[in-house]
């Protein structure tokens, strides 16, 4: 079965014009990253990306995030035979990668915290559509509900897995989409969403905003108290609850909305069929401060099952299972 892609274009989605005109997909390295890129040094790309790189809110990305961002270029530059699939505004638009070889570009990105430059990297696609194979419009509005949930993404990009990009590919092909839409999950979603009312904050702030209150209060109740053991110092690194909040939601596109402990796509409030796959704000060093540089998201269970362990230790006991299981 053919992979299938949800993908943004560059910072605010500015690449997404040229992506449509040139029957591409695409993605950008920074021109302190880029040559380590094409050298496959992974830990001088980590290294320059610390230092040079800026999420949206100016936030440094940790070290995990930074690997996770090697691999974009890699993953674009090499696709062939995929599904690719963007959301703009209320249309829904699919292309097939192609085998010809990527192109690198000088450019300039024009959002964030001002110009930079930067290297583009557009792999040729076949013309974007916004149609199914079987002229059927694809308009946002008119998907199930379900659908919605995972056809577009607030992070750069995210692969589907195998029962999602099925449901995909026979919605870009045209084909009979009733076995999924009269499964009792996709019914139980309809009904969901008839019944609730028009709600004006997205999944990620309100999942933001549950893990900043939890942190704040988590805070709150450390500090002052007198116990003959030692409390932790879970000191609170920002201005406000809110800041914080937007940290948070810079975070998770950061990451990819992947779990920085074991990788797997985590999960948002209002939208979500396994409880332990909810994201969960996590400090890096369990000792430290919930701060900038010491944070990451990661999905409940892992975050329950670290507790206070050591990160890297936890992340050794992650690959020794991996390892095992073959994965």
């Amino acid at each position: 079965m053919k992979r299938v892609f949800i993908a943004n274009f560059g910072r605010e989605n500015y690449e997404w014009p040229n992506c449509l005109r040139r029957s591409t997909v695409a993605t950008m390295n920074s021109i302190e990253t880029h040559d380590y890129w094409l050298a496959g040094d992974r830990e001088a790309f980590i290294a320059a990306c610390m230092e040079h790189e800026r999420s949206s809110r100016g936030a440094v990305p940790i070290k995990a995030v930074a690997s996770r961002w090697f691999n974009l270029m890699s993953t674009i530059a090499e696709t062939s035979g995929d599904i690719w699939i963007h959301r703009e505004k209320n249309e829904l638009w699919w292309t097939e990668s192609l085998p010809e070889p990527p192109s690198f570009e000088l450019s300039e990105e024009p959002t964030g915290r001002g110009p930079k430059p930067v290297y583009v990297c557009h792999k040729p696609c076949k013309p974007w559509s916004k149609v199914s194979l079987k002229g059927h419009r694809l308009d946002w509005n008119s998907l199930h509900p379900k659908a919605r949930d995972f056809l577009s993404t607030e992070a750069t990009l995210q692969q589907l897995s195998a029962g999602y990009a099925e449901y995909a590919l026979a919605l870009v092909q045209g084909e009979d989409l009733t076995p999924w839409h009269e499964s009792s999950l996709w019914k139980e979603k309809l009904a969901k969403g008839k019944a609730s009312s028009v709600e004006s904050f997205s999944n990620l702030q309100v999942s933001a905003f549950r893990m900043a209150r939890t942190a704040w209060d988590t805070t709150q109740n450390a500090n002052g108290q007198e116990e003959l053991r030692r409390v932790k110092n879970k000191d609170f690194g920002f201005a406000s609850e809110e800041e914080l909040k937007l940290y948070i939601e810079d975070l998770f596109r950061m990451q990819d909305g992947l779990c920085m402990l074991t990788g797997i796509r985590m999960q948002l409030d209002r939208d979500y069929d396994d409880e332990e796959l909810l994201c969960s704000l996590d400090r890096i060093d369990s000792n430290g401060h919930y701060a900038p540089g010491n944070l990451q998201i990661v999905c409940r269970f892992a975050n329950r099952w670290k507790s206070d362990s050591d990160n890297a230790d936890f992340m050794r006991l992650i690959n020794l299972v991996r390892s095992t299981a073959g994965l």
